[in-house]
């Protein structure tokens, strides 16, 4: 698809259907009501929000406070604070007594372009599915946020969502959206290259694989949503039938989507595995789409970079 939506302003809407289902549901900030669009969950339910200020830590600490007496917490915040600054109270308070608290890092990855990285995390899939007991989502669209957020809450247990915050591409439409926590969504088929991608990059990787189909290339994509628990059968039908794999993400290629695919075939032969997302480096400072384009997260760079692998093949 062509148009685009955004992303937070789906996450708004998605928290105040969420928060009309489940009326043990609460949801914190730390100073960013109106850039994560809490403010409308606030606005609708204002008995059950909280603002914390720049504390990310407190705000860790009183959502599992709410979650030790019943309650269901959704934290929001910006990827590198949600995950970095809020790490050691997310991994005691949460992971290690296993309470039913929701994370939300906006701004991951490239998605906050401008705000460079002290506001943007490429780390947080390594650091989030490290952690036990914790489901992680990395929802494609507006559309599968929103269903992420609904799964999120009907799941118990810690959930971690990665998200964006401006317009992205959208992959699906209102009756096609499909969102089952650990099961993958097939967008393409073919049996030359498996392109498993997550989060914003799935569009980008839907776009690559039609390049490549015009080419006389058949390559499959698979929205990998669910990071953790990921889709082991769905790696085993790619692995099986298809010649690479080849995994996107707008991570660092160390400890992300590459490397849980990794980890879940290591115990069983496969094709190749090409790794496509950001090198061990911090990504410069710019606007997002040309980010992407520099780094080789782009449709285009993915359709080159899969056809040149195959050739070597």
């Amino acid at each position: 698809m062509d148009t685009k939506s955004v992303v937070r302003d789906a996450f708004g809407k998605a928290l105040v259907e969420a928060g009309e289902r489940y009326p043990e549901m609460f949801v914190l900030t730390a100073e960013l009501k109106a850039p994560t669009r809490c403010g409308l969950f606030a606005d609708r339910f204002p008995e059950r929000f909280l603002d914390v200020g720049i504390a990310e830590q407190n705000m860790v600490g009183i959502g599992a406070g709410l979650a030790a007496c019943g309650k269901m917490p959704f934290l929001v915040s910006y990827a590198n604070f949600a995950c970095l600054r809020a790490g050691e109270q997310i991994r005691n308070d949460i992971s290690y007594t296993n309470f039913n608290a929701k994370v939300v890092a906006m701004s991951t990855g490239l998605t906050f372009g401008t705000g460079g990285p002290t506001h943007q995390s490429y780390e947080d899939l390594g650091v989030m599915r490290a952690m036990p007991n914790f489901t992680v989502l990395a929802p494609a669209d507006a559309r599968s946020l929103r269903k992420a957020v609904l799964a999120a809450a009907a799941h118990k247990g810690p959930v971690f969502i990665r998200s964006g915050r401006g317009e992205e591409y959208d992959v699906y439409s209102d009756g096609d959206c499909a969102f089952t926590i650990g099961r993958a969504n097939l967008l393409r088929d073919g049996n030359d290259a498996a392109i498993l991608a997550c989060g914003f990059m799935v569009h980008e990787a839907v776009v690559a694989a039609d390049r490549l189909r015009s080419e006389g290339i058949g390559a499959r994509v698979l929205d990998m949503h669910t990071i953790k628990p990921i889709d082991r059968e769905a790696l085993a039908e790619a692995a099986k039938t298809c010649k690479l794999l080849v995994t996107v993400e707008e991570h660092y290629k160390i400890g992300g989507l590459g490397s849980a695919v990794a980890d879940a075939l290591a115990d069983r032969a496969h094709p190749p595995i090409l790794k496509i997302g950001i090198e061990d480096r911090y990504p410069p400072i710019g606007p997002t789409s040309e980010l992407r384009r520099h780094l080789g997260l782009d449709a285009e760079s993915i359709a080159a970079k899969t056809g040149e692998a195959l050739q070597k093949l």
